[in-house]
Protein backbone atom coordinates (compact mmCIF):
# COMPACT_ATOMS: atom_id res chain seq x y z
CA UNK A 1 0.00 0.00 0.00
CA UNK A 2 1.81 3.08 -1.23
CA UNK A 3 0.79 6.22 0.59
CA UNK A 4 3.03 9.24 0.28
CA UNK A 5 3.85 10.72 3.62
CA UNK A 6 3.18 14.41 4.14
CA UNK A 7 5.80 15.76 6.49
CA UNK A 8 3.40 18.06 8.29
CA UNK A 9 1.05 15.25 9.20
CA UNK A 10 3.83 12.97 10.39
CA UNK A 11 5.51 14.98 13.05
CA UNK A 12 4.86 16.99 16.15
CA UNK A 13 7.45 19.62 15.28
CA UNK A 14 9.09 20.63 12.04
CA UNK A 15 12.60 22.15 12.09
CA UNK A 16 13.18 24.59 9.29
CA UNK A 17 15.23 23.45 6.34
CA UNK A 18 18.16 25.43 5.02
CA UNK A 19 19.44 23.37 2.11
CA UNK A 20 19.13 19.82 0.82
CA UNK A 21 21.43 16.83 0.63
CA UNK A 22 21.13 13.08 0.20
CA UNK A 23 20.78 11.02 3.37
CA UNK A 24 23.07 8.03 3.94
CA UNK A 25 21.80 4.97 2.12
CA UNK A 26 18.35 6.33 1.38
CA UNK A 27 18.76 7.95 -2.03
CA UNK A 28 16.34 10.66 -0.93
CA UNK A 29 16.94 14.37 -0.63
CA UNK A 30 16.60 15.65 2.92
CA UNK A 31 16.77 19.14 4.29
CA UNK A 32 19.76 20.10 6.40
CA UNK A 33 19.14 19.18 10.00
CA UNK A 34 18.19 22.03 12.30
CA UNK A 35 18.11 21.60 16.10
CA UNK A 36 14.71 21.75 17.78
CA UNK A 37 14.03 24.87 19.87
CA UNK A 38 14.77 23.19 23.20
CA UNK A 39 18.20 22.04 22.03
CA UNK A 40 18.98 25.48 20.64
CA UNK A 41 17.95 27.06 23.93
CA UNK A 42 20.10 24.58 25.85
CA UNK A 43 23.15 25.43 23.75
CA UNK A 44 22.59 29.15 24.25
CA UNK A 45 22.10 28.62 27.98
CA UNK A 46 25.37 26.69 28.19
CA UNK A 47 27.12 29.49 26.32
CA UNK A 48 25.85 32.04 28.81
CA UNK A 49 26.93 29.86 31.71
CA UNK A 50 30.38 29.44 30.18
CA UNK A 51 30.69 33.21 29.90
CA UNK A 52 29.65 33.56 33.52
CA UNK A 53 32.19 30.88 34.50
CA UNK A 54 34.97 32.98 32.95
CA UNK A 55 33.77 36.37 34.10
CA UNK A 56 32.83 35.39 37.65
CA UNK A 57 35.08 32.58 38.93
CA UNK A 58 33.64 33.01 42.42
CA UNK A 59 30.24 31.75 41.22
CA UNK A 60 31.46 28.55 39.57
CA UNK A 61 29.62 26.27 41.98
CA UNK A 62 26.31 27.96 41.14
CA UNK A 63 27.18 27.78 37.44
CA UNK A 64 27.82 24.05 37.70
CA UNK A 65 24.51 23.58 39.47
CA UNK A 66 22.68 25.38 36.68
CA UNK A 67 24.50 23.27 34.08
CA UNK A 68 23.52 20.11 35.91
CA UNK A 69 19.91 21.27 36.10
CA UNK A 70 19.88 21.87 32.35
CA UNK A 71 21.22 18.36 31.69
CA UNK A 72 18.56 16.87 33.96
CA UNK A 73 15.85 18.79 32.11
CA UNK A 74 17.06 17.60 28.70
CA UNK A 75 17.35 14.06 30.02
CA UNK A 76 13.81 14.10 31.36
CA UNK A 77 12.56 15.30 27.98
CA UNK A 78 14.05 12.17 26.44
CA UNK A 79 11.83 10.08 28.72
CA UNK A 80 8.68 11.42 27.07
CA UNK A 81 8.34 9.17 23.99
CA UNK A 82 5.48 11.07 22.36
CA UNK A 83 6.99 14.52 22.79
CA UNK A 84 8.98 16.37 20.14
CA UNK A 85 11.15 18.46 22.42
CA UNK A 86 14.33 16.66 21.29
CA UNK A 87 13.35 16.23 17.65
CA UNK A 88 10.66 15.10 15.26
CA UNK A 89 8.45 12.24 16.41
CA UNK A 90 5.69 10.51 14.48
CA UNK A 91 2.69 9.89 16.71
CA UNK A 92 -0.06 9.68 14.08
CA UNK A 93 -0.41 8.70 10.44
CA UNK A 94 -1.83 11.08 7.85
CA UNK A 95 -5.57 10.92 7.37
CA UNK A 96 -6.11 10.12 3.69
CA UNK A 97 -9.11 11.91 2.20
CA UNK A 98 -9.57 9.09 -0.33
CA UNK A 99 -9.67 6.31 2.29
CA UNK A 100 -12.89 4.31 2.26
CA UNK A 101 -12.74 3.87 6.05
CA UNK A 102 -10.93 5.72 8.83
CA UNK A 103 -7.51 4.14 9.25
CA UNK A 104 -5.48 3.27 12.33
CA UNK A 105 -1.94 1.91 12.26
CA UNK A 106 -1.37 -1.28 14.22
CA UNK A 107 2.22 -1.71 15.41
CA UNK A 108 3.85 -4.61 17.24
CA UNK A 109 7.16 -4.44 19.10
CA UNK A 110 9.92 -6.77 20.31
CA UNK A 111 9.44 -9.70 17.93
CA UNK A 112 9.56 -11.86 16.06
CA UNK A 113 8.62 -14.52 18.61
CA UNK A 114 8.03 -18.01 17.17
CA UNK A 115 5.50 -18.78 19.91
CA UNK A 116 3.42 -15.64 19.44
CA UNK A 117 4.01 -13.92 16.10
CA UNK A 118 2.50 -16.68 13.89
CA UNK A 119 -0.76 -16.51 15.85
CA UNK A 120 -0.74 -12.71 15.63
CA UNK A 121 -0.37 -13.05 11.86
CA UNK A 122 -3.32 -15.46 11.75
CA UNK A 123 -5.54 -13.05 13.69
CA UNK A 124 -4.60 -10.23 11.34
CA UNK A 125 -5.35 -12.39 8.30
CA UNK A 126 -8.74 -13.35 9.72
CA UNK A 127 -9.73 -9.69 9.78
CA UNK A 128 -7.96 -8.55 6.62
CA UNK A 129 -5.81 -6.29 8.77
CA UNK A 130 -2.27 -5.15 8.05
CA UNK A 131 0.33 -4.00 10.56
CA UNK A 132 3.88 -2.82 11.13
CA UNK A 133 6.26 -4.99 13.16
CA UNK A 134 9.10 -3.16 14.88
CA UNK A 135 11.51 -6.08 15.12
CA UNK A 136 14.67 -6.49 17.16
CA UNK A 137 17.57 -7.11 14.78
CA UNK A 138 19.07 -10.08 16.59
CA UNK A 139 15.66 -11.77 16.77
CA UNK A 140 15.26 -11.32 13.03
CA UNK A 141 18.59 -13.10 12.60
CA UNK A 142 17.47 -15.86 14.98
CA UNK A 143 14.13 -16.37 13.19
CA UNK A 144 14.71 -15.38 9.55
CA UNK A 145 11.93 -17.53 8.08
CA UNK A 146 9.40 -15.98 10.47
CA UNK A 147 10.61 -12.47 9.57
CA UNK A 148 10.18 -13.26 5.90
CA UNK A 149 6.70 -14.66 6.58
CA UNK A 150 5.67 -11.35 8.16
CA UNK A 151 6.55 -9.56 4.93
CA UNK A 152 5.09 -12.23 2.67
CA UNK A 153 1.76 -11.87 4.44
CA UNK A 154 1.62 -8.19 3.58
CA UNK A 155 3.04 -6.47 6.66
CA UNK A 156 5.98 -4.12 7.20
CA UNK A 157 9.09 -4.82 9.27
CA UNK A 158 10.81 -1.78 10.75
CA UNK A 159 13.77 -1.23 13.06
CA UNK A 160 13.53 -1.62 16.85
CA UNK A 161 17.34 -1.54 17.20
CA UNK A 162 19.60 -4.59 17.18
CA UNK A 163 19.78 -5.56 20.86
CA UNK A 164 16.83 -3.63 22.35
CA UNK A 165 19.07 -2.41 25.15
CA UNK A 166 17.42 -0.27 27.81
CA UNK A 167 20.66 1.74 27.97
CA UNK A 168 20.16 2.79 24.35
CA UNK A 169 19.22 6.38 25.23
CA UNK A 170 22.40 6.81 27.28
CA UNK A 171 24.73 6.13 24.35
CA UNK A 172 26.70 8.70 22.41
CA UNK A 173 26.56 9.23 18.66
CA UNK A 174 28.69 6.28 17.54
CA UNK A 175 27.04 3.90 19.96
CA UNK A 176 23.58 4.90 18.75
CA UNK A 177 24.67 4.66 15.14
CA UNK A 178 26.12 1.18 15.56
CA UNK A 179 23.01 -0.16 17.27
CA UNK A 180 20.67 1.31 14.66
CA UNK A 181 22.73 0.26 11.65
CA UNK A 182 23.12 -3.31 12.91
CA UNK A 183 19.34 -3.46 13.12
CA UNK A 184 19.02 -1.97 9.64
CA UNK A 185 21.45 -4.49 8.18
CA UNK A 186 19.93 -7.49 9.94
CA UNK A 187 16.47 -6.68 8.62
CA UNK A 188 17.58 -5.78 5.10
CA UNK A 189 19.72 -8.91 4.73
CA UNK A 190 16.83 -11.06 5.90
CA UNK A 191 13.77 -9.61 4.14
CA UNK A 192 15.35 -7.59 1.33
CA UNK A 193 14.01 -4.19 2.38
CA UNK A 194 15.80 -1.55 4.42
CA UNK A 195 13.65 -0.02 7.17
CA UNK A 196 12.64 3.63 6.97
CA UNK A 197 11.21 3.86 10.48
CA UNK A 198 12.79 3.44 13.92
CA UNK A 199 11.18 2.92 17.30
CA UNK A 200 13.59 3.03 20.21
CA UNK A 201 13.43 0.73 23.26
CA UNK A 202 10.63 2.02 25.50
CA UNK A 203 10.50 5.09 23.24
CA UNK A 204 13.48 6.66 25.05
CA UNK A 205 15.88 9.00 23.30
CA UNK A 206 18.51 11.66 23.84
CA UNK A 207 19.36 14.92 22.08
CA UNK A 208 21.92 13.18 19.86
CA UNK A 209 19.40 10.87 18.19
CA UNK A 210 17.59 13.40 15.99
CA UNK A 211 20.57 14.53 13.86
CA UNK A 212 21.64 10.89 13.50
CA UNK A 213 18.22 9.78 12.25
CA UNK A 214 18.17 12.73 9.89
CA UNK A 215 21.49 11.65 8.39
CA UNK A 216 20.32 8.04 8.07
CA UNK A 217 17.00 9.05 6.52
CA UNK A 218 14.95 7.39 9.28
CA UNK A 219 11.74 8.61 10.90
CA UNK A 220 11.28 8.14 14.63
CA UNK A 221 7.92 6.57 15.48
CA UNK A 222 6.14 6.62 18.83
CA UNK A 223 2.41 5.98 19.21
CA UNK A 224 -0.91 7.63 19.90
CA UNK A 225 -2.05 5.08 22.46
CA UNK A 226 -0.61 1.93 23.97
CA UNK A 227 -1.96 -0.93 26.04
CA UNK A 228 1.03 -1.50 28.38
CA UNK A 229 0.71 -5.16 27.45
CA UNK A 230 4.24 -5.97 28.60
CA UNK A 231 3.26 -5.11 32.17
CA UNK A 232 -0.49 -5.80 32.36
CA UNK A 233 -1.70 -9.38 31.98
CA UNK A 234 -5.41 -8.59 31.81
CA UNK A 235 -6.95 -7.90 28.37
CA UNK A 236 -9.93 -6.25 30.08
CA UNK A 237 -7.57 -3.52 31.26
CA UNK A 238 -5.52 -3.30 28.07
CA UNK A 239 -8.29 -2.97 25.49
CA UNK A 240 -9.87 0.22 26.97
CA UNK A 241 -6.47 1.91 26.84
CA UNK A 242 -6.31 1.24 23.11
CA UNK A 243 -9.86 2.12 22.06
CA UNK A 244 -10.90 4.95 24.38
CA UNK A 245 -11.10 8.06 22.21
CA UNK A 246 -9.88 6.16 19.15
CA UNK A 247 -9.88 8.17 15.91
CA UNK A 248 -8.59 7.87 12.39
CA UNK A 249 -4.83 8.39 12.16
CA UNK A 250 -4.02 6.86 15.55
CA UNK A 251 -1.00 4.61 15.97
CA UNK A 252 -1.63 1.71 18.35
CA UNK A 253 1.14 -0.17 20.16
CA UNK A 254 1.07 -3.83 21.17
CA UNK A 255 3.81 -6.45 21.63
CA UNK A 256 4.28 -9.78 19.92
CA UNK A 257 7.52 -10.12 21.87
CA UNK A 258 7.81 -9.81 25.65
CA UNK A 259 4.03 -9.91 26.06
CA UNK A 260 2.82 -10.09 29.65
CA UNK A 261 1.30 -13.41 30.71
CA UNK A 262 -2.23 -14.05 31.81
CA UNK A 263 -2.91 -16.21 34.88
CA UNK A 264 -3.20 -19.24 32.57
CA UNK A 265 0.26 -18.52 31.16
CA UNK A 266 -0.89 -17.33 27.72
CA UNK A 267 0.59 -14.14 26.26
CA UNK A 268 -1.98 -11.42 26.84
CA UNK A 269 -1.63 -10.07 23.29
CA UNK A 270 -3.23 -13.27 21.97
CA UNK A 271 -6.41 -12.49 23.88
CA UNK A 272 -6.30 -8.72 23.41
CA UNK A 273 -5.68 -8.60 19.67
CA UNK A 274 -8.84 -10.49 18.55
CA UNK A 275 -10.96 -8.24 20.75
CA UNK A 276 -9.25 -5.16 19.34
CA UNK A 277 -9.75 -6.30 15.75
CA UNK A 278 -13.42 -7.05 16.44
CA UNK A 279 -13.79 -3.57 17.92
CA UNK A 280 -12.19 -1.96 14.87
CA UNK A 281 -14.47 -3.90 12.55
CA UNK A 282 -17.58 -2.90 14.49
CA UNK A 283 -16.63 0.75 14.42
CA UNK A 284 -15.67 0.72 10.75
CA UNK A 285 -11.90 1.26 11.14
CA UNK A 286 -9.31 -0.18 8.77
CA UNK A 287 -6.09 -1.50 10.32
CA UNK A 288 -3.14 -0.51 8.12
CA UNK A 289 0.66 -0.46 8.26
CA UNK A 290 2.60 2.76 8.51
CA UNK A 291 2.72 4.74 5.26
CA UNK A 292 5.40 3.62 2.85
CA UNK A 293 7.70 6.45 1.87
CA UNK A 294 8.78 7.08 -1.69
Amino acid sequence: MNRNVGTTSLTESQPASISSRTSLGSGRELSTWSPPPLVKASVVFHGLLAAKWIAHPESRLTTLQWMAANHVLVGLCGMAPRASWLGKTMTRIPVRPDALRPEVALTFDDGPDPNVTPRVLDFLDDHGAKATFFCIGRRVEQHPSLAREIVERGHLIENHTYHHSHTFAFRLYRGLEKEILRGQDAIEHTVGRRPVYLRTPAGMRNFILDPLLHRLGLTLVAWTRRGFDTAIGDPNRILPRLVRGLSGGDILLLHDGNSARQPNGDPVVLDTLPRLLDHLDRRGFAAVPLPTKS
